[in-house]
């Protein structure tokens, strides 16, 4: 067994982010600036979009793509229950009606025909999560935005590098919102990124900087203009130049950090193609997945624990996982205020108790791999049901 216990995801962090972040330090400007301009200008053009607007955390970019589309009381959003907490409590901020839709059985996605049961005279918008990094179905859902006159939010939380049918994600005409969060494959520590056109984030970026009508970096630099109007009652939302440095630098490693996550995930399904008592992720042959997650999940009947108990069995084993997610429709918040049931949207509510994300990041070693895959199995033949001829 293994002697150390193996982290979920921690970051991988070398020399060039720290001695970005000194240099930044050093230059006198901490806060948004410069060297924050320069990360929208690469990520957007990494992800081939119009534009970028750097921001404090993916949460940030989908509360003000909501505000900048002017969506808020007497409104109805549509999403998932299968994703984090974030991605429905920024409709409640804007003071509209968060409604779920069930998600698919293979890819835990958000289910286009349960979007357009959903869908109501009050619906203006769907915020479509690519969960673990596998898009969704981008052309039904804005066949149906189109048909309905619906906006679309993408959450990308997890899905930078991901594409869809060729595209990355983030390239299309929907917002989308990126996070850079210190579990995820590109990493600020905190932090976010909105992508969209040139249009839609100028509005966005006044929202996201108390209303202000220009930058407080551009009123401060030199031959920059002390005045400034407050044309919207907007948020604190900007990243920092500190944080921008650490996003500069990842983004030059985050074609290596993918190819690392990829061989890893091969590892994970050849070790674990044969056990019969898990499924393993799905990826659909349009899309091409960031691989954020590996979310396995305990197939019914096979073995005598349960998820909880697995992932027990692994923390014995000196092995870190996660869950995602536990559904939002089982949160006392959204129980209580809107009357779910635990068993309402079957699909996520069945799946959400047999799934396990295990580790996967780029700083996992080979042995580190083996280590899990090892621990898998040693749980799995512990607890598995036998099946004896009659």
């Amino acid at each position: 067994m293994r002697k150390n216990f193996l982290p979920f995801s921690p970051p991988l962090i070398g020399d060039e982010e720290i001695d970005a972040v000194v240099d930044t330090l050093r230059s006198g400007w901490l806060t948004t600036g410069p060297k924050t301009g320069r990360f929208e200008r690469e990520f957007a053009e990494y992800v081939a979009s119009p534009a970028a607007l750097a921001l404090n955390s993916c949460t940030a970019g989908l509360h003000t793509a909501l505000v900048t589309l002017g969506i808020g009381p007497g409104d109805e959003v549509i999403t998932t229950p299968m994703t984090f907490a974030a991605s429905v409590n920024v409709i409640e901020h804007v003071g509209a009606c968060p409604v779920l839709a069930d998600v698919e059985p293979d890819t835990l996605n958000i289910a286009p025909d349960c979007i357009e049961a959903a869908i109501s005279p009050r619906t203006k918008a769907i915020i479509p999560v690519h969960y673990a990094g596998h898009p969704v179905d981008l052309d039904a859902i804005n066949a149906l935005a189109a048909q309905y006159d619906l906006a679309v939010v993408e959450d990308a939380a997890h899905a930078i590098y991901a594409k869809y049918r060729g595209r990355p994600i983030g390239s299309g005409p929907n917002p989308a919102a990126f996070s850079f969060y210190a579990t995820k494959n590109l990493t600020t520590g905190e932090g976010g990124m909105l992508t969209g056109s040139h249009e839609f984030l100028a509005q966005a970026r006044i929202i996201s900087l108390h209303g202000m009508n220009q930058e407080a970096w551009k009123r401060y630099q030199s031959g920059g203009r002390w005045r400034y109007d407050v044309v919207s009652p907007g948020f604190k939302y900007n990243m920092t130049d500190i944080q921008a440095a650490i996003g500069i630098q990842q983004l030059l490693k985050l074609h290596n950090m993918q190819q690392r996550r990829r061989e890893v995930v091969e590892s994970y399904h050849n070790a674990f193609a044969a056990l019969d008592e898990l499924e393993l992720p799905s990826v659909r042959p349009e899309v091409e997945s960031a691989y954020h997650l590996y979310v396995v999940r305990l197939k019914p009947g096979r073995l005598r624990i349960g998820r909880n108990q697995f992932v027990e069995q692994l923390t014995e084993r000196n092995i870190g996982t996660s869950v995602h997610f536990i559904p939002i429709h089982r949160h006392s918040y959204y129980r209580d205020k809107y009357g779910f049931q635990p068993d309402d949207f079957p699909v996520a509510s069945q799946n959400a108790q047999r799934i396990l994300s295990l580790p996967l990041n780029p700083r996992m070693s080979d042995q580190d791999v083996a280590d899990v895959i090892d621990a898998v199995h040693d749980v799995v033949q512990t607890y598995k049901v036998r099946r004896f001829a009659a």
